[in-house]
This record gives structure tokens, C-alpha cells and sequence, in this order.
């Protein structure tokens, strides 16, 4: 499956939400936000401060993504966390499977014991729902109809016929 290919359906969003909605409340966290490891941002739940989320999700999977050829370089297949630092708000990245990454952005209002803890949690059970939504068959709705002669036809500029 390409990274591309997540089609997380209705109700396993629903789900994700409400584990991140817990999350937040046990670590203390600020936001979490659910991301492929392409840098798309699949889910996200917080304080809604006008982050760029979109900007965040992507660097923040390729700094996930260089850590992971560090770790090669030092035998390791992956390293699993990373954490940022700063003087009023820190990061921690942590792995959810082979496709996903949880970030979750916090402040002085908690430990990164305490975001990690809970995150190693939340990851886990957004593990088991993406997985979940992988296995399902997915819906094409009208696209995955084969077209009729006639449409066929008309699509390859022959004239309809009377």
C-alpha cells in the first residue's frame, strides 16, 4: 500500500478524534495532530490556535523521516520519539505504525514524561483503527461503474447515435 492510499472512513475518524480528544486531556498536551508519514495531516485536535498545521505536519514528518536514516546509520531500524525543546512550547513526535506519526505540542503546563506516556497509549489505539480502516473495502461510489457503450463512445468524440 502507498502512503497515499489511507482512506480512513467516517466513523474510524470519529474515533481517531475522540482518542486524540483524550489524549490531550491526560498528557496535558495542547494539540495533536495525526500525520502520514508523507507529511499529509490526517487528523488534528487541540486548542485551534491559528497554527499552520499543514506546514507543521509536513516538516515534522521529514524531520521523523531524517531521524529514521540516523538510526539506520547507527544499526537501529528506527528511532521511535523525538522531542523538541524550546523555551514556551516543545514537540514530541512519536511513531503509531509504518505509516503514521503522532505529534503532539505542549507547554509548561505538563512533562514530556507526561506526553509521553500517554502518547505511547493513543498510538496504540489509533494504531488498531487505522488498521481497521485499511482492511475495509473501499466505496468508489459512481467512478468504480464501468462506462456504458454510449458514454464511452461520447468520451472519444465519436457522435451519439439517434
Amino acid at each position: 500500500m502507498r502512503l497515499h492510499d489511507v482512506v480512513i472512513h467516517e466513523g474510524d475518524a470519529e474515533k481517531i478524534n475522540a482518542v486524540l480528544t483524550t489524549f490531550l486531556g491526560e498528557s496535558g498536551a495542547t494539540e495533536a495532530l495525526l500525520i502520514d508519514r508523507s507529511g499529509q495531516l490526517l487528523a488534528a485536535t487541540g486548542a485551534n490556535r491559528a497554527l499552520d498545521t499543514v506546514s507543521i505536519s509536513a516538516l515534522a514528518a521529514g524531520a521523523f523521516s531524517s531521524t529514521g536514516a540516523l538510526a539506520q546509520l547507527l544499526g537501529e531500524t528506527e528511532f521511535t520519539v523525538l522531542f523538541h525543546q524550546g523555551n514556551k512550547e516543545s514537540m514530541h513526535v512519536s511513531t503509531v505504525d509504518d505509516q503514521a506519526i503522532l505529534l503532539a505540542i505542549f507547554g509548561e503546563r505538563t512533562t514530556v514524561g507526561m506526553v509521553r506516556l500517554f502518547a505511547k497509549e493513543a498510538a496504540t489505539a489509533i494504531g488498531q483503527i487505522l488498521t481497521e480502516s485499511r482492511a475495509k473495502p473501499r466505496s468508489m461510489g459512481d467512478l468504480s461503474t464501468p462506462l456504458t457503450t454510449e458514454e464511452s463512445r461520447t468520451t472519444f468524440g465519436e457522435p451519439k447515435k439517434p
